[in-house]
């Protein structure tokens, strides 16, 4: 599984995290914060896919998001 989305590809998934997962962008920051201390960003998105029921793409996503906002 890839982490390296197009941008384009990346900002239609994000717009989409809610209405496809039911839960907002902060509640997903939370539960990877409170998940386990995987260190690298695959690992992350498998867990909170097989965890959560979600598609890998969505996770790969919101892990993605979730390592870009804490950069900035």
């Amino acid at each position: 599984m890839s982490l390296n989305h197009s941008p384009e590809t990346q900002t239609k998934l994000i717009a989409r995290v809610s209405s496809i997962t039911g839960r907002d962008l902060p509640e997903w920051f939370q539960t990877i914060d409170n998940g386990p201390s995987f260190l690298r960003c695959e690992e992350r998105a498998k867990w909170l896919a097989d965890e959560h029921g979600i598609s890998h793409g969505y996770a790969a996503a919101i892990v993605k998001e979730h390592e870009r906002r804490r950069r900035a």
